[in-house]
């Protein structure tokens, strides 16, 4: 895969980790703008809706409308998001504001993999350069955002991390636009076009996520269980009517059939569950217990994406070498690690550069599990299957940190004391135990690591498209 157009995709999918981790330290200043703390929160939890909710329909039509298309109109919408967001004058139009730039940023990941599947189609290439370069972008991201929003807030004020989006769109435009391929011309127009979008579809789809994101949300506070009806009527309702489409938004039927994608997607959801209890769970017993200062918690925490980083590299080449489920087995077998340090070594009496020290270790499950994972699904999809499916794996990334931040609530940790913090630890440990025994048995994962092979065997002898026929013919 050519590293310019890796790397040009990759400052698009910068912007979704910028956005959300920069807004930790804008979240007070906005508050004493607006002149009260009420609602705030929603600040940060409408870009995680939105992106959830957004990432599945950008790839649906990333590849009906095309990739690159939808790739430039997410960035356009996060300029726009940005522009509102700048000027808002109250929390109702800065909430907007964050649901445009959710939308927006939902579309580089998905959109960009379409792109790059496609690229390898016809040129032979390897995706996993590209899916390291893609995930190395958005982990340096997340480990220096908040240092850079800090650093703008102080000196601009919070609006400058709104502002701070447009010389990046730009960027990432201009690139986009110079190296990456035009797409095919549009092959449908007016009524047909709509059919083909399924916007019945896509609405439903868009309750079924959006009512359990919600149901997920109320359980740290008020439980919202009157949602739980509604969530289980909309999701017949949206099986119902994705099941009688001859083009549906989603293909529920293929879904159901794509066993390994199923159990690839839930894998994913237990393993940022687990991810986010530490990245989450860590700076608030840091500062509720260890009386640490905002800045300080969050320099304790920057080893964790600077090790994500390097794993990330060495995930990478372990894929190439051992395969999927040997990536997978280490990542997972190193959340057992990192769960049995929280409980046995974090405490208040420990030392900072013991605390430096296992944050190290808990950058290492991350790298490995992203790499592993992403490059399951890319070993079970086709070219038209990977756009929806990397939105479905953006999604559960997103449920699975809903999922943590109620772990979290649940067992006090923000509040004061180590024991509420270790027993996150024995739920990390207990998820890395099961993610082990899942993936050392798992037959399906054997299968994708067979896939992925024949399907480096076959570009390499450029019969790309006979390689994806032949995948299919292996789900069933």
């Amino acid at each position: 895969m050519p590293l310019p157009i890796s790397i040009g995709l990759g400052t698009g999918n910068m912007l979704q980790p910028l956005n959300s981790s920069m807004i930790a330290v804008a979240v007070v200043p906005i508050a004493l703008h607006l002149g009260s703390a009420d609602g705030i929160a929603w600040i940060i939890s409408a870009l995680y809706i939105a992106t959830a909710v957004s990432a599945p329909s950008a790839g649906r039509l990333g590849t009906v409308l095309g990739a690159r298309r939808v790739y430039l109109g997410g960035l356009a919408v996060i300029a726009a998001g940005s522009l509102l967001g700048a000027f808002a004058s109250s929390l109702g139009w800065l909430i907007a504001a964050r649901v445009l730039q959710g939308i927006g940023t939902a579309s580089q990941y998905p959109t960009a993999m379409t792109i790059i599947r496609t690229i390898v189609a016809k040129t032979g290439a390897s995706t996993n350069s590209a899916i390291a370069v893609m995930s190395m972008c958005a982990q340096s991201t997340v480990a220096f955002g908040p240092t850079l929003g800090g650093l703008l807030v102080s000196l601009f004020g919070w609006q400058a991390i709104m502002w701070i989006n447009l010389p990046l769109v730009l960027m990432s435009t201009v690139w986009v636009l110079k190296i990456v391929p035009k797409d095919p011309p549009l092959r449908v127009h007016g009524r047909e076009l709509i059919r083909v979008l399924d916007p019945i579809g896509l609405v439903s789809f868009t309750a079924v996520i959006a009512t359990m994101m919600f149901v997920l949300l109320s359980l740290v506070d008020d439980p919202l269980w009157w949602l739980i009806p509604v969530f289980a009527a909309v999701t017949a309702f949206f099986v119902w009517w994705e099941r009688r489409q001859d083009e549906p938004f989603v293909d529920v039927r293929a879904l159901a059939g794509n066993r390994s994608l199923m159990l690839t997607l839930v894998r994913t959801t237990a393993t940022y569950a687990a991810f986010y209890c530490i990245f989450f769970g860590i700076p608030q017993w840091l500062q509720a217990s260890r009386g640490l200062d905002a800045s300080v918690a969050g320099l304790v925490m920057l080893p964790i994406a600077v090790i994500g980083i390097v794993s990330t590299l060495v995930a990478t080449r372990t894929v190439a070498t051992r395969g999927i489920r040997w990536t997978l087995l280490v990542g997972s077998g190193m959340l057992i690690v990192s769960g049995l340090l929280i409980v046995f070594v974090e405490s208040a009496s420990t030392s900072i550069p013991v605390l430096l020290l296992v944050a190290c270790v808990f950058g290492i499950p991350n790298g490995f599990n992203n790499i592993g994972n992403q490059n399951a699904v890319n070993a079970v999809t086709t070219v038209s299957q990977i756009g929806p499916a990397i939105g479905m794996y953006r999604t559960v990334q997103y449920v699975g940190a809903n999922l943590a931040s109620v772990v979290i609530e649940l067992t006090g940790t923000s509040g004061d004391g180590d024991s509420a913090l270790h027993l996150v630890g024995w739920f990390i440990v207990i998820v890395g135990a099961a993610l082990v025994v899942g993936s050392a048995f798992s037959r399906r994962l054997r299968q994708a690591d067979l896939r992925a092979r024949a399907r480096i065997r076959w570009a390499a002898r450029g019969h790309n498209q006979h390689a994806d026929e032949t995948q299919t013919a292996l789900e069933t």
